[in-house]
């Protein structure tokens, strides 16, 4: 089974936007973007993600921070990475307001107010790394990672970041297998209150 791995384009938004949801729940009944978006419907919630991912604002979930792991030309994983000082919490909140006035950005904020590592501006992030139901277990994850940490020593990073909710057993076993050192923990009341989920956890990869 041959793994294709592509930089996402703008016609890959709305798949985008289904991975991004289903990574953000994490096998939670909600997740970040049901908060910002005040629990709509999961089909209203997959079209504001898809905005997002296409604003003229460089934010986080930006189509153009992607990879795109296909087989037979069927999309079936995505990963992100991103540089903290270019998509930044204000340029995340900008593109919020770019596609919609119905956002509850205070609730945002309070939430990673609480839960902010406050990390060096320079280092990689890694996020939405996700796979489609079927495809599990095929190596589209490893594939993903193995071309990303490629493309970032090409940039000159050497350090990369990941941060994973505690107890998410599964993710942060994969992360591990793929080399990451989990390095720091917070604990998160609001977060707790919210998701169920005691906080975050920061995982690190030197390459």
């Amino acid at each position: 089974m041959s793994i294709k791995i592509r930089k996402a384009t703008i016609e890959d938004a709305k798949f985008l936007a289904k991975m991004i949801l289903l990574s953000s729940r994490a096998d939670k009944k909600i997740g970040i973007f049901d908060v910002v978006f005040n629990y709509i419907s999961d089909e209203r919630l997959v079209e504001n993600i898809e905005k997002l991912t296409t604003t003229t604002i460089k934010n986080y979930c930006h189509y153009s921070n992607f990879l795109i792991a296909e087989i037979n030309s069927k999309c079936v994983g995505t990963l992100c990475s991103y540089e903290p000082r270019i998509a930044t919490q204000e340029s995340f909140l900008n593109s919020l307001k770019e596609i919609s006035s119905n956002v509850n950005t205070e609730e945002y904020e309070k939430i990673f107010q609480q839960c902010d590592f406050n990390q060096n501006k320079c280092t990689l992030i890694f996020d939405f790394l996700e796979e489609v139901e079927g495809f599990i277990d095929v190596g589209i994850l490893k594939e993903l990672m193995k071309k990303s940490l490629l493309s970032a020593r090409l940039k000159g990073y050497r350090i990369a970041h990941a941060i994973v909710e505690i107890g998410s057993l599964e993710t942060i076993l994969f992360y591990k297998t793929l080399g990451f050192k989990e390095i720091k923990q917070i604990e998160c009341e609001k977060y707790r209150e919210k998701f169920g989920r005691n906080g975050l956890a920061l995982f690190e990869i030197e390459f």
